[in-house]
């Protein structure tokens, strides 16, 4: 009885593979045992998206923004007077508190101590190589507008560059609240 079930068993195999593939029990057996895998199986050297073969599609035309686009003034503009195009730019993202000093000072260290020093004198190690940036404790740099320090934080400047693809509004806001603490703390 044993044999006949084993008999029938592999009789009903080979006829369903034979019905499913046409090519055997050998192709249904690879066919359930190999999985379509890429050659390298290591996910450390493989790449899932190749982002330069992904085009993004522009965003459906019934979303809505959530956070809104930054004017931006025209580098013309910008040269020409300073003071006069970045009149539109105001702090109405962060409020002036303690916690925005600190997320401040956090800005400052990681992106601005490299060029003004950790004394914000002009003094950093990248500032030897090249010509030293201002003073940020002077007076000349605590008479400029907030509207003026966001966007030579943002946009640059003669000899700064921009950081507005690292910096955030909201960071540079910070970063604007610690400077302005700092000054008043250690004038110069």
């Amino acid at each position: 009885m044993l044999k006949l079930v084993g008999w029938v068993g592999v009789i009903a195999v080979a006829a369903w593979a034979g019905a499913t593939t046409n090519h055997g029990c050998r192709d249904m057996i690879s066919s359930h045992t190999h999985l379509n895998y890429y050659p390298v199986r290591d996910m450390r050297r493989s790449v899932a998206v190749m982002p330069q073969k992904v085009s993004l599609r522009a965003p459906d035309s019934l979303s809505v923004p959530i956070t809104g686009k930054e004017w931006a003034p025209d580098a013309n503009e910008l040269m020409a007077n300073r003071d006069k195009a970045t009149a539109r730019f105001t702090d109405t993202l962060v409020a002036n508190d303690d916690s925005s000093v600190a997320r401040g000072e956090r800005v400052f260290h990681t992106f601005c101590v490299p060029c003004h020093g950790a004394s914000m004198k002009g003094d950093g190690p990248v500032a030897a190589k090249f010509m030293p940036p201002p003073d940020l404790l002077s007076a000349t740099t605590r008479g400029r507008s907030d509207n003026y320090i966001y966007s030579y934080i943002r946009y640059g400047g003669a000899i700064m560059p921009r950081y507005g693809q690292a910096v955030t509004p909201s960071m540079a806001w910070d970063a604007i609240h610690f400077l302005r603490s700092q000054q008043k703390a250690h004038p110069r």
